[in-house]
């Protein structure tokens, strides 16, 4: 088996500008709501939002943070490798506000619970929905699911999903990578 591209170029960038017409439904102005990346990979993705936001919006105030999970996680313990810890940047609070947190792969749910453990840190927000660049329906150990997904992708566990990103790949890329055994 080879791998498969599943979005590149002008595709992946539709996909973002979609992914904000969508945001933009449901939030207006975004004068009560904020973006928050999820590290290490979602910050990309959530930059990258709050920037097209910004080009769509101009003269709003678009409210973006990246949020570092890796002591919520249910598995740092287990790791036989000592885990690195990202930075936090979040320099709003979050009390009352509608959150979007953004992900690149949504596959068993366990980023995301470990991500809405650490949100709490920063206030109870009114809402909290999930936007994700890719979503591997199946396989979930936890019942969470997305709000808005620009692509779902039907995999099994010997896959993986690789998304690949201008600011550190050199390239917009989403590839489904099989695995040799």
């Amino acid at each position: 088996m080879q791998n498969l591209t599943l979005l590149d170029g002008q595709k992946f960038q539709i996909t973002i500008q979609r992914l904000c017409r969508q945001l933009i439904e449901n939030h207006n102005d975004f004068s009560n709501s904020v973006i928050i990346g999820i590290q290490p990979r979602g910050i990309f993705l959530a930059k990258r939002i709050a920037e097209e936001l910004r080009k769509i919006l101009p003269g709003k105030t678009i409210l973006q943070g990246d949020l570092d999970i890796t002591f919520y996680r249910d598995d740092f313990r287990r790791r036989e490798s000592q885990l690195l810890p990202n930075q936090t940047r979040i320099d709003f609070i979050t009390e009352g506000k509608k959150v979007i947190m953004m992900d690149d792969v949504l596959w068993t749910g366990r980023t995301i619970r470990a991500a809405m453990d650490a949100l709490q840190a920063f206030g109870r927000p009114e809402k909290v929905e999930l936007l994700v660049l890719v979503d591997r329906r199946y396989s979930r150990h936890i019942p969470v699911s997305a709000n808005y997904t620009g692509i779902e992708v039907d995999s099994i566990a010997s896959q993986k999903v690789v998304v690949s990103w201008k600011e550190t790949d050199q390239e917009d890329k989403v590839t489904l990578i099989n695995e040799q055994k």
